[in-house]
């Protein structure tokens, strides 16, 4: 099965929408519960970084038996250190952005604790892509 949404940067009433349609998605096809808390907090990471940063992104999900892929591309700044961006705490949000709750700094490190298989190419001034894979088996 395969899924696309489309992300609007700046528009924090449908942040959340991909990651929750995932979650209800996946619950149909009883995928253990303890994976779909992961993958929904990957995926909504993933999303609200979107909202947050970029201008607009994609997000392609791919589930197999196995394993879900989510391919999560975006137009925007695009990260200058992902190293650094890694690290808990560490944060571009704007202030706007973190009066209304989001931009704490935990977003990648999250995605990369929630999942199995993290890969991140940015580019600066045109944006940033995400692999990210959790395996359904052991």
């Amino acid at each position: 099965m395969e899924f696309e949404y489309e992300i609007q940067g700046g528009d924090f009433s449908r942040a959340g929408f991909a990651s929750s349609h995932l979650k209800k998605i996946l619950k149909q096809i009883n995928i253990d519960p303890k994976l779909i808390k992961k993958i929904v907090i990957a995926l909504y990471e993933a999303e609200v970084n979107i909202v947050a940063h970029a201008y607009k992104g994609k997000i392609k999900v791919t589930i197999e038996p196995d394993r879900i892929d989510m391919d999560v591309s975006d137009k925007g700044p695009g990260i200058e250190d992902i190293d650094r961006a890694m690290e808990d705490g560490y944060s571009t949000a704007s202030e706007e952005v973190r009066e209304m709750g989001f931009g704490a700094g935990m977003g990648l490190s999250n995605i990369r604790n929630n999942s199995d298989e993290l890969e991140i190419n940015s580019t600066v001034n045109q944006g940033t892509e995400l692999k990210i894979v959790k395996r359904l088996t052991k």
